[in-house]
């Protein structure tokens, strides 16, 4: 306790740390003004419009990665006709078929739980 009223009595009578002590004040004073102003309140009207909203774009990236994956096995069919290669051709359709399930695969699932 004396310490501290020591340090304190100090500030007062010391120019050099009074002024120091009190632009620090200042600092903390604007820093806590800021952010209390700062503060923006989130008006969330449904919850579970933003967690659908969250499916559909998570949807829509597998629906872009399906898309792509049956491009690929067009690609890998029409180059297996060319060449006469018929394991390509094999897996140039179960590549195409498998894209085309991973792009409706929202679909299938809606169908199988009933939503």
């Amino acid at each position: 306790m004396k310490k501290r009223l020591q340090k304190l009595t100090m500030l007062m009578f010391n120019r050099k740390a009074y002024d120091r002590a009190r632009s620090i004040y200042r600092v903390a004073l604007l820093g806590t003004t800021i952010a209390a102003f700062a503060i923006v309140p989130a008006f969330a009207a449904d919850p579970l419009a933003a967690i659908n909203s969250l499916s559909d774009f998570v949807f829509s990236i597998i629906k872009a990665v399906g898309l792509i994956i049956a491009g690929w096995g067009v690609v890998q069919f029409g180059m297996s006709v060319q060449s006469h290669d018929p394991s390509q051709r094999t897996q140039g359709i179960l590549c195409l078929l498998g894209g085309l399930l991973i792009y409706f695969a929202k679909d299938v699932l809606d169908l199988i739980t009933g939503g």
